[in-house]
């Protein structure tokens, strides 16, 4: 509900709250050009020293205004001819031109009312009415990725429009909320449509005199020009006009022949709310505050863009889903968890079935899970994918703060899906997460927790036929995986490696594919990744793609991977037969819970054979000189010290700060746990004291690293476990 608020007048609003937003923001600039231009007064000059002077200049002055800014303007007649100019106030002279800016009228005419008058008023009310809307729900929406207000600030993920988006939100929302409203109240006050407010002082009758100058008046001389908004002058010749006094603090009226104060109204409460608005508003009294929103209001184009990009993209990545009931209506919930978009298409393989065995359907994602909501709601079924470490996919955050609120579970049975990869230590560890809260919050279970491997089409239909069983229905799951757009790509060079210890293992770099300013804008394919992320390879012959991981960054200027040649592998046969010129298809995967993170805390490096790979690609990145410790295992120093060229340069670019080696097929076979051992004091100082911990290699491997760390760490009341629960200690394995 929230999305469609915040989509919807966004879409069909865009290029009148464009054009709102970029006239506001030019208008911005006007009060603080005329606050720096305005000659200002002192601050103890009165309104009865300032009207003296004016007055010797011009003896016809009518009327004397001082602006918001300090801008003080006189108007006269001399000889029937009208005059104004904006004065000095220490010599009551005139020094520029009182004209208004044609710029600013023009500026102020297109914001106002587009030139349309009253139409164009109502136009652009209903523009700040969507900008309201926009900057409510957006706030909501921001929250909810995010994971709630308390992390408004929080790290975001995912393609470079959707951060763009979000991070030009965060700053701007409070400023456009502010603009939003008052520009409504403000055209709200234009159409009469709120009270006035205002008291008019009730004036005793005049003394019939005339003459009484100004600068003898005592309640002019007690008046700081500070505090001045207007004094209009009596009309000459008419003893029972009087001088006309409004200030900050209020309005009088003076006789003109003895000066006395005949009446004083102070300004009401509603008149100050009314005055405080317009200066919000339009930034007069407060110059340096409208600027500030005016460089808020920028956002909103770039907002605008981002979000058209946003939505264009959520239209590609989620299958259109024919006959998709309202959550109110349906009788079955089915909530989607998914990063890259690959789980959607299995719930709209599931509604599909579900809704050809006659049930009512709804889909819809996990963040927007409401159980209020689902009135005829049977059950509830989530689909839920695991980013990273165990964390939640971009669909589902702040699922679990909502399914952990006080409030008591709903009497509807609940079925958990998981999808992962096993070859990832987190295999569906979000999926869970979910069900184990579920099951502590006494939510009744349709079916016990299941798990997808690498979008198995078996496991769905196997999964799907136990939810039949449970649901009663004959329920057959024919999903095909949409395999991600493959990009071509050309190797240009291959370092061989291991023919002696009998591993055939090739280091392959891979031109960079040209990508377009869509693509970047989107971070799709090649456009945006990083050392760790994995490209995926669909053998000939293979139905199940292969995944390698990163070498390089797209900052490095190419795509670089480690390849062992396993006996029968037919990915690793193709790949490691590949010569320069030759090509082969590939796609993108993130990795995201296998990045170096930021800061400048240590770290520890650890990998044997191939798991060089990213961690190779991380110390070529490190060009802000972050310590970095490498232990590396190898079978042989001559046939298989894979970067063995680069890692000496590495070292004196400051890019490498240690490199520890064992060498498991020497003499005295030595594994790269017993290389941590060996420096276990220099390990546990720099852990104690914020290093993090990043392990990449086979699952033998990383479970001796993990043995070896724990006797390391033992002392010092610190374990793996414990590190990983704090981020410190991230595994690639296979």
């Amino acid at each position: 509900m929230i999305r469609a608020l915040h989509r919807w007048p966004g879409l069909l609003a865009l290029a009148l709250v464009t054009v709102l937003s970029l006239s506001g923001a030019a208008l911005s600039v006007f009060p603080v050009a005329e606050r720096i231009a305005a000659p200002q007064s002192d601050q103890t000059l009165t309104v009865a020293a300032l009207a003296n002077r004016i007055q010797a200049n011009y003896p016809g002055v009518e009327q004397i205004r001082r602006a918001p800014s300090g801008r003080i303007t006189a108007y006269w007649f001399d000889q029937g001819a009208p005059g104004a100019a904006v004065i000095d106030p220490a010599t009551g002279e005139g020094v520029a031109s009182a004209d208004p800016n044609q710029t600013q009228r023009w500026l102020t005419n297109l914001h106002r009312s587009l030139f349309l008058g009253d139409g164009g008023r109502i136009a652009m009310a209903a523009g700040a009415a969507a900008m309201l809307i926009l900057s409510l729900s957006g706030a909501a929406l921001v929250a909810r990725r995010a994971g709630g207000w308390r992390h408004w600030f929080a790290h975001l993920r995912g393609p470079l429009a959707g951060r763009l988006h979000v991070e030009i939100a965060r700053i701007a929302v409070i400023g456009l909320v502010l603009s939003s409203t008052t520009a409504l109240w403000m055209t709200a006050s234009t159409f009469d449509l709120l009270p006035d407010g205002g008291i008019l002082p009730a004036a005793t009758e005049a003394s019939g005199e005339t003459g009484f100058a100004p600068g003898r008046m005592p309640t002019l001389r007690q008046t700081p020009v500070a505090e001045l908004r207007e004094l209009s002058f009596p009309y000459p010749g008419d003893a029972t006009d009087m001088f006309t006094l409004k200030t900050d603090r209020g309005t009088g009226y003076l006789d003109q022949g003895d000066g006395a104060l005949l009446a004083w109204a102070d300004l009401t409460g509603w008149e100050r709310v009314s005055e405080t608005i317009y200066m919000l508003h339009t930034g007069q009294g407060a110059a340096t505050l409208g600027l500030v929103l005016g460089l808020m209001a920028l956002g909103v184009p770039a907002m605008g863009a981002t979000g058209v990009l946003v939505w264009l993209a959520g239209r590609r990545g989620r299958p259109r889903i024919r006959g998709n009931q309202p959550a109110g209506r349906a009788e079955t919930i089915l909530l989607v968890g998914s990063e890259g978009g690959s789980t959607w298409g299995f719930a709209a393989t599931l509604h599909a079935a579900l809704t050809q065995a006659g049930q009512s359907v709804h889909v819809g994602p996990m963040s927007g899970f409401a159980p209020q909501r689902y009135a005829r709601a049977e059950r509830i079924i989530l689909l839920a994918a695991t980013y990273g470490d165990g964390a939640a996919p971009a669909t589902a955050k702040g699922f679990l703060d909502r399914l952990n609120t006080p409030s008591r579970a709903p009497d509807i049975p609940l079925a958990v899906l998981g999808f992962g990869d096993r070859s990832f230590p987190a295999y569906c560890a979000f999926a869970k997460s979910v069900a184990a809260a579920a099951q502590a919050r006494g939510w009744p279970e349709l079916l016990p927790q299941g798990t997808i491997d690498r979008q198995s089409p078996q496991d769905f239909a196997r999964w799907g036929r136990a939810l039949g069983d449970a649901l009663g229905i004959d329920l057959e799951l024919s999903h095909q995986p949409v395999q991600p757009q493959a990009t071509t790509l050309t190797v240009v060079s291959r370092r061989d490696y291991g023919a002696e210890v009998q591993a055939p293992t090739a280091i392959l770099r891979f031109a960079l594919p040209r990508a377009s300013l869509w693509q970047r804008l989107l971070g799709c394919g090649f456009a945006r990744f990083q050392a760790g992320d994995l490209i995926g390879i669909l053998p000939e012959g293979g139905a199940v793609p292969r995944l390698y991981s990163l070498a390089s960054g797209r900052r490095d200027g190419f795509v670089e991977i480690v390849v062992k040649k396993h006996p029968g592998g037919l990915c690793s046969g193709q790949l490691t037969a590949l010569q320069p010129g030759d090509t082969v298809a590939a796609f993108l995967r993130r990795n995201p819970g296998f990045r170096v993170g930021r800061g400048k805390a240590p770290l520890i490096l650890i990998g044997a054979g191939t798991g060089i790979g990213p961690l190779a690609g991380f110390i070529r990145g490190n060009a802000r000189r972050r310590p970095i410790h490498l232990f590396f295992g190898m079978r042989h120093p001559g046939s298989d010290f894979f970067y063995g060229e680069e890692i000496p340069g590495w070292q004196d670019e400051g890019r490498l700060t240690q490199l520890v080696t064992a060498v498991s097929r020497g003499a005295r076979p030595h594994y790269v746990q017993d290389a941590l051992r060996g420096e276990a004091a220099q390990v546990a100082d720099l852990i104690r004291n914020g290093a993090r911990v990043m392990v990449c290699g086979g699952r033998d491997m990383a479970a001796g690293v993990a043995d070896a760390l724990a006797e390391i760490l033992a002392p010092a009341g610190l374990t793996p476990a414990l590190l990983k629960a704090e981020g410190r200690y991230v595994e690639d394995v296979y």
